[in-house]
């Protein structure tokens, strides 16, 4: 007799060995169907899990015949899926203006075992900085969507399938004329795209998946968040993230239900991936790889890299055994912390490993039965096994390294396919450049130098400020992008939220500073001296009418000008644009006031949205900071040359707010009038998508 309690669920019911029960309510529930510790306890639980399966199926009437649709048969072999942020640096080569699909799919060949799936993911975390909704967002990547949609192609030669993200939090920017789900269903039309990240979702509409058969075939849907059970029928993929397991790994639910469903394990914050790893390769699922989140760097170490290039190709090789019927989880190994399912399908046997331990294990691991004209093989490290046999068993040995993996096959020759060898050499040779380190791939973030700009005496139009020494304290939203460096977000904290202040001594030089922010005439003066034209015109001053500033708006602060267009002002006008240091002292004053004015908000001295537009830049004489300087609270955001760059996330700080602020998510980034102090990070990528309705700026000097 058993009575047993698993780890998130329970067997309220006494079980005579081997038999059936009906399957708690809690347990199935569970993500994660949780083992029991004791092997003398697994065929126990096996059989509830057979049991509970054939209920669940029973009770929700289950039709799988999604599943088997021709254009889906590429679903249960998506075993790696990348997150991909469009804006990474070593995928849109800003200086070429071009995307790097060849190079990305190279890179994530050699570093990762190459990708099944890709995820474009393009608005969060800038979205809500305007009006733009995540559909504009897409089409003001380069190229628009005509360049994604050859995007599209080019993964989709190299048998990487496209997804885009689906944000149904977006109730807060602009408009379409359509529903979300037919605006969805033209996206995928217009790209191309395999499948839809429902981002922040359970499972979507009925209505999508009608629309989405109507149009294009195979199109996927994955849920970010744990799928119900009663949508696995028309959800091929989902995430499965964050999920709890137990010590002997345990079975995923939704893939023990489905077995053709496709699930990819993420903790996207963490440094050590092999608990997610461990659950992939015992549950012959997915994983997803993710390393740039959100403009926070989460690079994966060596020995994850190197268990994930080795657990692929056999992923894929034998896909039909994972989606198939002919799983045993948890079958007994024979040495401590080493647990192992097995597959079997038209005779051939796999046994997938792992080492739960922090130290490595060698010897006799499973000792299993033997069939006639078997041979067997070790295919993590690519090579036949001579196994030894008695009393009609054979025993299957070989050596795991710390959180490492496993996998043996058994086949008769003439079931291993003419290329096995092949494979068995290309697997030596990816065990052959396996690393074990465990340091964390840092990567250093750098500010781009200030260029020189300098004058001697202070223009009439500009503020002398310094020399000072003062405590640079910066208040931020605690978002996944992070701040300066990445490091400042606390992984797992989830939300945006007030973060901690960031405080540091700084010394200022003498400067300049302009009292107003930059006008439509004064960059209108600018363009008819200067001759400027940007080399990408993408929404270049969006909002001016036949080339001119809108009639009653030549006082507005100037916006849809991006980092360099503000540059190459302020080179015109010999000076640079303020370091963020510099532009919070002229804000803040010597008393380091919360606001321009003081340190409580103030009603009527600042455009805080009122008139749902910008005003002209003097318009609020008495919100005017203790330099007399104009607009540093609400109207516009202002960009400041701090920019900085790790190699993959090019990013700028921007100050003071503006009049416009999206409501009804908290995922929007920050809007309306902002603390002095105040600093909100904003990701890079070219000048289409970084020229914005509620950005300008203005702009310093250094004084002699």
């Amino acid at each position: 007799m058993l009575r047993r309690r698993f780890l998130g669920s329970s067997l309220a019911s006494v079980l005579p060995q081997g038999a059936a029960a009906p399957f708690p309510q809690e347990w199935f529930k569970a993500n994660v169907i949780a083992a029991p510790d004791e092997p003398s306890e697994w065929p126990a639980w096996r059989e509830a899990l057979r049991h509970w399966r054939d209920d669940a199926r029973r009770r929700l009437n289950y039709d799988g015949s999604l599943y088997q649709r021709p254009e889906f048969a590429w679903v249960s072999g998506c075993f790696s899926c990348c997150f991909l942020m469009l804006c990474d640096e070593a995928f849109y080569l800003r200086e070429q203006h071009r995307y790097a699909v060849e190079q990305w799919v190279e890179e994530g060949i050699r570093e990762f075992g190459g990708y099944d799936a890709v995820v474009l993911w393009h608005a969060y975390p800038r979205i809500g900085l305007d009006m733009r909704n995540q559909f504009d967002f897409y089409r003001d990547m380069p190229g628009g969507l005509a360049a994604l949609r050859d995007v599209a192609r080019a993964f989709q030669r190299r048998s990487v399938k496209v997804f885009i993200d689906y944000n149904p939090w977006d109730t807060g920017t602009r408009r379409e004329p359509v529903s979300d789900i037919d605006a969805l269903v033209e996206l995928v039309q217009a790209i191309g795209a395999d499948g839809i990240f429902l981002d922040t979702l359970r499972e979507a509409v009925a209505e999508l998946r009608l629309k989405l058969d109507a149009v294009r075939r195979g199109v996927v849907l994955e849920s970010e968040l744990a799928l119900p059970l009663d949508r696995v029928h028309d959800h091929h993929m989902s995430w499965a993230q964050v999920f709890a397991d137990s010590r002997a790994p345990g079975v995923l639910r939704n893939k023990w239900f489905e077995r053709r469903h496709m699930q990819h394990q993420i903790r996207r914050w963490n440094h050590d991936h092999t608990g997610e790893l461990h659950a992939a390769w015992m549950n012959g699922s997915g994983m997803l790889v993710w390393e740039n989140v959100f403009g926070s760097w989460a690079g994966w170490c060596a020995r994850d890299r190197s268990i994930l290039r080795a657990m692929l190709p056999i992923q894929r090789r034998y896909a039909a055994l994972f989606s198939g019927e002919g799983w045993t989880p948890l079958v007994s190994a024979r040495l401590p912390d080493i647990y192992a399912s097995l597959w079997e399908q038209d005779g051939i046997r796999l046994w997938t490993l792992v080492n739960r331990s922090e130290e490595p294990r060698e010897g006799v691991m499973l000792r299993v039965p033997h069939r006639s004209g078997a041979r067997y093989f070790d295919l993590i490290h690519g090579h036949e096994i001579a196994a030894r046999s008695a009393d009609g068993e054979v025993t299957l040995a070989g050596r795991v390294r710390p959180r490492g993996i496993a996998c043996f096959l058994s086949a008769p020759r003439s079931l291993l396919g003419r290329d096995f060898d092949r494979f068995l050499a290309s697997q030596r040779a990816l065990e052959g450049r396996a690393s074990f380190s465990t340091q964390f791939p840092r990567r250093e973030v750098v500010l781009r130098p200030a260029p020189a700009a300098k004058v001697a005496a202070t223009p009439p139009d500009m503020a002398a400020i310094g020399p000072v020494t003062y405590e640079f304290t910066v208040e931020y939203r605690s978002r996944e992008c992070g701040f300066y460096t990445g490091q400042e977000y606390t992984p797992g904290k989830g939300y945006p939220s007030s973060a901690a202040p960031v405080s540091r001594t700084v010394r200022l030089r003498r400067y300049a500073i302009d009292l107003a922010p930059v006008t439509n005439a004064q960059y209108a003066r600018f363009l008819r001296e200067s001759g400027y034209k940007p080399r990408h015109a993408e929404n270049f001053l969006k909002h001016w009418v036949d080339g001119m500033p809108p009639r009653g708006k030549e006082e507005h602060p100037v916006v849809y000008v991006d980092l360099d267009d503000a540059r190459a002002y302020a080179a015109w006008a010999g000076k640079r644009l303020p370091a963020e240091e510099e532009w919070q002292y002229a804000a803040q004053g010597p008393n380091l006031f919360r606001y321009p004015w003081g340190n409580e908000m103030r009603p009527g001295v600042c455009n805080a949205g009122e008139t749902g537009d910008t005003t002209p830049v003097r318009a609020f004489p008495e919100g005017r900071s203790p330099f007399g300087c104009y607009d540093m609270c609400g109207n516009v955001w202002e960009w400041t040359g701090s920019e900085r760059s790790d190699g993959r996330t090019r990013f700028a700080m921007i100050r003071g707010g503006c009049w416009f602020q999206a409501k009804g998510s908290i995922w929007y980034m920050d809007g309306g009038p902002q603390p002095a102090n105040f600093a909100a990070k904003v990701l890079l990528m070219w000048p289409g998508l970084d020229r914005c309705a509620t950005v300008g700026f203005r702009c310093a000097a250094d004084l002699e």
